[in-house]
């Protein structure tokens, strides 16, 4: 399967260290995954932060699970939900005499030959937010941030409506003036939607929420004061054939995520149950649905092992062949959680060696 890099959202630290050798133990209350953190053997003894890096990315040059991040620089969960910045022109250090991970700039040598690193707290306004390294590349989700995508049971019901369409227009076209009716409450800029195809839990086989069809984009142009006259609205963007019936919900500024990647805060096994783009397989890089969300403990940073469900097969080496034995389910992947709802969330494929299948287990990484 084809490599691609991997993709969003801003996110970085200041300072801090950990030995290696704490990370190859694990305490008897460590949290789930821990044991895997571990430092690649051939880590490098630096890495010059650069425009373009993503924290995912420089993550894996030093550690086997580039997840990792938080535990190697010791970061609790407050600081895992609002944590510090990584610049361009900072250096990530690797001290392998002292076994330990450093980021600042290099002031000097000591007689080991390891740059000495003056760590210190740092202040930047928030205008400088976008320069820092993101924990993916943005690029890759950029449009799912804002955009509902999930629509949960009954959650468009009370939403405004489209009730009639420009000079009895079938479908609306930019510029084109929409009739609504529902309380605005006063907002003013809109996006378009129809529910789409529904959503099951595999284990259940209940609906849990419809992906929804984003129609495009509207502005308010007048506020009726009178219940049985409708709002007008203006089509700025209509991406696809938006009418009467569509619902509208407003417009919410792209949201400033700066999560960290870690592990699931409880034990959590989903399954795959949509690939975006209406197809039953996706790769590296693209975005799937799975049956779990805030209600369950996740949020947006949480990473998922990606794995596929072992078979059942006879065991041929006893009596007629006919006992059945469960293969193990095998992990070929990863998942890095960006989106969540309350029974539902989205998350970018990362790095596996199988293609993901609806149906595939997303469980707490071992």
């Amino acid at each position: 399967m084809k490599n691609f890099s991997t993709a969003a959202l801003f996110l970085a630290f200041v300072s801090a260290v950990i030995p290696v050798s704490a990370l190859s133990q694990t305490p008897a209350n460590a949290t789930p995954g821990t044991a895997r953190c571990a430092f690649l053997p051939n880590a490098p003894d630096q890495h010059v932060v650069v425009r373009g890096d993503t924290l995912w990315d420089i993550s894996g040059k030093f550690l086997q699970r580039p997840w990792c991040w938080p535990q190697v620089w010791d970061m609790n969960r407050d600081q895992i939900r609002n944590p510090h910045w990584i610049y361009p022109g900072q250096i990530v250090y690797f001290d392998r005499v002292a076994g330990k991970l450093r980021l600042g700039k290099g002031v000097g040598a000591d007689n080991s030959g390891v740059p000495t690193v003056r760590l210190s707290p740092q202040v930047r306004s928030t205008d400088s937010a976008s320069d820092a390294i993101s924990t993916v590349s943005f690029k890759s989700i950029e449009q799912f941030l804002t955009k509902p995508l999930i629509v949960e049971l009954n959650e468009l019901k009370d939403a405004p409506r489209i009730v009639a369409t420009q000079e009895g227009h079938v479908f609306l076209a930019n510029g084109d003036k929409a009739y609504v009716r529902g309380d605005l409450k006063d907002k003013t800029s809109f996006e378009a939607f129809r529910p789409g195809k529904p959503l099951k839990d595999p284990v259940t086989k209940q609906i849990i929420g419809y992906e929804a069809m984003y129609l495009g984009t509207l502005k308010v142009q007048r506020v009726s004061k009178v219940e049985t006259e409708p709002h007008t609205l203006t089509v700025l963007t209509a991406k696809e054939e938006m009418g009467v019936g569509d619902r509208l919900i407003p417009t919410e500024p792209t949201p400033f995520i700066n999560y960290a990647p870690h592990v699931p805060a409880q034990q959590t096994d989903a399954r795959i149950i949509s690939v975006y783009g209406g197809v039953s397989q996706a790769g590296q890089n693209q975005i799937v649905a799975i049956n779990r969300g805030s209600k369950d403990g996740l949020d947006i940073g949480t990473v998922l092992d990606l794995r596929r469900l072992g078979l059942m097969v006879p065991d041929r080496t006893t009596g007629n062949g006919r006992g059945l034995i469960k293969l193990p389910d095998e992990q070929y992947g990863e998942l890095f959680i960006f989106r969540v709802f309350n029974n539902i969330s989205y998350g970018l494929v990362m790095q596996v060696q199988d293609t993901v299948q609806v149906g595939d287990i997303a469980t707490s990484p071992e």
